[in-house]
């Protein structure tokens, strides 16, 4: 077994005091060598935790007495000739990131993500582990971990402990629900007041949405840590049995703006359950903590789960469909906000989420898993409705990819979903996925006409903006400086503007707060527009094309003239009336 012992001396320093303990076997021939995890799943980045690490010491156990190491690399460390003793490694581990994935200490909490800050000793990642926690007296750990004693946690693995974040402190708030006889727990840490009666109710209808699809639950219990801060936040991350999620401001929790977001998070961490933790790409059968698990699929683990963590709130009841549709076109508005969309298929953009995909990169260089990968199984499972009349839906390909690879612990391959969805349709789908997957069709026709389908359509409007709509450019406003901040290829910005220039003065006049107005007077489609361009004036010509638009609004929404097959067909998609 793996000890790990976890303590602080001083929380308004933010430092972590880590211990780890275990034996070196008498035979043992090689060096041991500890690992701190690069990456953290369920963002698949590498992060360089190893930067929270100070002053590390490697002692033997029983004289306590310091022994040489070596760093390998920035967060490998290599100790040799130990065979036969007892090790203790300490370091401190600065907690000092408050959001789903960090970690965080101060004087009202401890909150640790294991992943963060527990190495671990290459080649016995499988041992049994065992955490101990030196907390206050009156202090409550809230963990997905099993407790074996006080303040004492206990985990099969390393992957278990590294993937069952908790927060110990005296101020938790918790409510249990049940669903088919398993409890699941809602923590809140944070200065709010929770109706629990509403969270409870809304809770439980989404938690047995998603067990009716599924048939049963990949764990036994499973606890919701939520981290209500009071300053604006929204951040979510899953985990085997438990989730964090961070969201504020506190005060606000239970109006509709923010209630909103805490349904949304918790229904799509709760899918993840099933969808990357249970059905798991077969290139993170086990995961890889030292380096980068390149995947192929991460429009199914994240696209997906978008998909279905707010059509599920609708589906159970929890939201109307009003209310769905407004997140629906959320999701339209910033995937057609991107033209990377037609730079980077899906499936590149999986790949490429270890280079660049949590952040905006370069303009227009690639299209995001989350939202395309959301709009795109919206597609797929109004079709297979519709090629099947409603007998067969996505809810079998998450059905059978769950019976098939997650409960016999089995990695799903790319060729294992297509084969799923195209049994499921009971016909060819290469055509989907050559265009939508691999390639960078655009989605408006067959997304429209699988709409229409379920009495629906997707209308197009054109923004009011007139250098977003006619010229295609956008704008902000610093220090009372009009900045260009966005050009679209091929649009008439393009030709004469760039990136950072500085609007002064349109057709002579100077731009001060009045962009829109000059740029729209008498329906003209030429202006002369001067910029400081780099610290130099420079006068150039904007000229647009008669018809053309640029960033236009897509939106779902219901057909006022839907026969009474569309309307039906509408109530089997989303369980309420048209």
């Amino acid at each position: 077994m793996i000890h790990y012992h976890v303590s602080f001396e001083n929380p308004l320093t933010f430092y972590v005091q880590v211990q780890m303990t275990f034996e070196v076997p008498a035979a043992a021939a090689e060096p041991i060598e500890l690992q701190l995890p690069a990456w953290r799943p369920g963002r698949y980045e590498l992060q360089n935790f190893a930067q929270k690490i100070q002053r590390v010491e490697v002692l033997d156990a029983n004289s306590n007495a310091l022994l040489p190491y070596r760093k390998l690399t920035k967060d490998r460390w290599e100790i040799r000739d130990v065979a036969g003793r007892t090790l203790q490694v300490r370091y401190n581990f600065y907690a000092h990131q408050m959001d789903a994935g960090g970690s965080w200490l101060d004087e009202s909490q401890l909150y640790l993500n294991g992943v963060q800050c527990f190495m671990y000793i290459d080649g016995r990642q499988n041992e049994t582990c065992q955490l101990q926690l030196d907390l206050p007296e009156n202090w409550q750990i809230a963990c997905g971990l099993p407790q074996s004693g006080p303040n004492t946690l206990q985990a099969n693995s390393f992957d278990q402990l590294a993937d069952s974040p908790l927060i110990a402190s005296p101020t938790l708030q918790q409510r249990t629900y049940q669903v088919q006889g398993l409890p699941f727990t809602v923590w809140i840490q944070g200065e709010c007041a929770p109706d629990w009666e509403q969270i409870l109710r809304d809770f439980t209808a989404f938690t047995e949405e998603q067990m009716a699809l599924f048939g049963s639950f990949p764990v036994s219990d499973y606890h919701y840590l939520n981290q209500i801060l009071p300053y604006k936040h929204y951040h979510g991350v899953e985990h085997t049995n438990s989730t964090v999620i961070t969201l504020g401001p506190a005060e606000l929790l239970m109006t509709e703006g923010l209630y909103k977001e805490f349904l949304g998070v918790s229904c799509h961490e709760l899918f993840h359950t099933w969808n990357i933790k249970s059905i798991r790409p077969a290139e993170m059968q086990p995961y890889d903590y030292a380096r980068e698990n390149y995947f192929r699929t991460c429009y199914i683990a994240e696209g997906i789960t978008t998909y279905y963590g707010e059509y599920l709130l609708a589906r159970s009841g929890v939201r109307t469909v009003e209310q769905y549709f407004q997140e629906l076109n959320t999701v339209l508005r910033k995937h057609y906000d991107d033209y990377g969309r037609f730079n980077l298929s899906l499936a590149d953009a999986s790949v490429d989420l270890w280079l660049d995909g949590y952040k905006p990169g370069v303009p227009d260089r690639k299209v995001s898993v989350y939202h395309k990968g959301a709009l795109v199984a919206l597609l797929l499972d109004l079709t297979l409705r519709h090629l099947t009349g409603h007998q067969r839906s996505l809810d079998d390909v998450m059905r059978r990819l769950y019976e098939e690879f997650g409960r016999k612990g089995v990695g799903y391959t790319e060729e294992d979903y297509m084969r799923l969805v195209t049994e499921t349709a009971g016909r060819d789908m290469r055509a989907y996925f050559d265009k939508f997957v691999y390639g960078t069709a655009s989605l408006e026709e067959p997304l429209d006409k699988a709409l229409h389908w379920v009495g629906c359509t997707l209308r197009i409007e054109e923004t009011t903006s007139a250098s977003e709509s006619y010229f295609g450019f956008r704008t902000v406003v610093k220090n009372e400086r009009t900045e260009v901040t966005d050009i679209l290829p091929d649009s008439p910005a393009a030709a004469a503007l760039t990136v950072d220039d500085e609007i002064v003065a349109v057709n002579g006049r100077r731009v001060d707060m009045n962009l829109q107005a000059l740029l729209s007077t008498n329906n003209d489609l030429r202006y002369e527009v001067s910029v400081f361009r780099q610290n130099r004036l420079l006068t150039v010509v904007l000229e647009a094309q008669p018809g053309q638009r640029f960033w236009q609004k897509l939106t779902v929404e219901k057909l006022p003239e839907a026969t009474a097959t569309q309307r039906a067909s509408f109530r089997q998609w989303i369980k309420q009336e048209f």
